[in-house]
């Protein structure tokens, strides 16, 4: 008997997902994809991507391997008080960073964001979008799209100051200094006078 119709679930299914859903943010941009063009694309039932992956942003997380959950950044930025968001969240980013999982997939990802535009645009994209106009949202009652920039900049900077440039003595500086130094101007794009009226 011949089957017809979607693969089942099988041992190749989650990275046959993997590679359409690449394609797809790729080609169209995280906003521009849907769960229902990546199941078309990799020949799968949509329910399938949501009982291995989730959401679309679970599904982007893993599909591009970013070394955290823009969860965890939103619940930092978030959760407790807001005068404080930007020290919890250079913390957090700070202790990511600190594993060699998390390091090591932060320079992957960085690296091939600066020689790849589709994965510039795709992270800019999303990060923007699914994380930080959100967590800026929560924390600020004006100029979100120009405070989100803001902080982009400072966390991917910093990003990219330590783990990639290695710039001393910033590289390998400990981890309070870099909260005493980094979060206050981090705090200010947030929630301060950034001289926009």
């Amino acid at each position: 008997m011949v089957r017809t119709g979607r693969r089942p679930g099988g041992a190749d299914t989650q990275s046959e997902i993997l590679a359409a859903a690449r394609e797809q943010f790729a080609a169209k941009g995280y906003s521009g994809s849907t769960i229902r063009g990546i199941a078309a694309a990799a020949g799968v039932d949509p329910a399938l991507i949501h009982h291995y992956f989730g959401t679309k942003r679970a599904l982007f997380v893993t599909a591009v391997q970013l070394p955290f959950h823009p969860d965890e950044v939103l619940a930092a930025g978030v959760e407790g008080d807001p005068q404080q968001a930007g020290e919890r969240i250079v913390r957090m980013l700070l202790g990511i960073w600190s594993t060699e999982e998390g390091r090591a997939a932060t320079q992957s990802l960085l690296r091939s964001a600066l020689t790849d535009d589709d994965l510039l645009k795709m992270l800019r994209e999303f990060m923007i979008d699914s994380v930080v106009t959100p967590l800026v949202a929560a924390a600020a009652s004006d100029h979100h799209r120009l405070r989100a920039g803001f902080v982009a900049s400072q966390v991917i900077g910093l990003a990219f100051v330590r783990h990639i440039a290695q710039v001393e003595p910033l590289a390998s500086s400990d981890h309070d200094t870099v909260v005493r130094v980094v979060a206050p101007t981090l705090q200010r794009y947030l929630t301060g006078d950034i001289g926009v009226s």
